[in-house]
């Protein structure tokens, strides 16, 4: 079955409990890389799209953890992307790090997650080289232009992206999560960085989100965010 876009040119590529997704625009932007062997799924979805590993021309990462970063390594080589990372956590990556200590965000279903995906866990990935080391507000050649925004707290590196089409598609990593609907990620390094990340993303205005956790929430994105989180 062809891959159905959230909305035009974005499409999404469910990894088991982690997704990453594929921008098309004259050339493909991938946007984390799951777990370690994921690299043929999220080339088999390139492939669908009728394009080759080598339109792949950028891989942004939103930070290190072992299920956005596991296969970046394998991905890198067979495509021959740029990659891009927050300093911070690219640090890691090129040693073949993926987190630091980390705790479980509030409540129960959070623990109970916690437990199973990250506490039991490989800490490790394949190290791998980082081309560009992403600023805070720094637009990216990606995509036809996209946005970095620096939202740490689930990790110290983490990077939020926001494409400027359909009215602001924002690819928010683990910053949130839409499991059981829109709230905190499973985890964090910095739990009340997070909260101010949170709202900075609240004020920014965007009409879908994409999450590495979760459903995308397909139109007033932002207003949801703001709702919750309002800074």
């Amino acid at each position: 079955m062809a891959v159905q876009p959230i909305v035009s040119g974005v499409y999404p590529i469910p990894l088991g409990f982690v997704n990453a997704f594929l921008i098309l625009t004259d050339h493909l932007t991938l946007i984390d890389t799951g777990v370690p062997g994921s690299a043929e799924a999220i080339l088999e979805t390139v492939r669908d799209l009728g394009r080759r590993p080598s339109d792949v021309r950028h891989i942004l990462v939103t930070h290190c953890h072992r299920d956005h970063a596991g296969s970046l390594a394998a991905l890198k080589q067979a495509t021959g992307a740029r990659v891009y990372m927050h300093r911070a956590d690219a640090a890691l990556v090129r040693t073949g790090r993926a987190i630091r200590a980390f705790r479980p965000a509030p409540g129960l279903i959070n623990a109970l997650l916690f437990k199973m995906f990250v506490l039991r866990g490989a800490v490790g990935i394949e190290r791998t080289e980082i081309d560009e080391e992403v600023q805070d507000g720094e637009d990216l050649p990606a995509a036809g232009g996209i946005r970095a925004i620096h939202t740490p707290g689930h990790s110290a590196g983490h990077l939020v992206f926001l494409w400027p089409r359909h009215g602001g598609v924002l690819f928010a990593g683990d910053a949130a999560a839409n499991i059981l609907g829109l709230g905190l990620s499973v985890g964090y390094e910095d739990l009340e960085t997070g909260k101010r990340s949170l709202a900075r993303i609240a004020r920014l205005n965007f009409a879908v989100a994409c999450f590495g956790h979760g459903r995308p929430i397909r139109g007033g994105a932002s207003e949801r965010f703001r709702r919750k989180w309002r800074g």
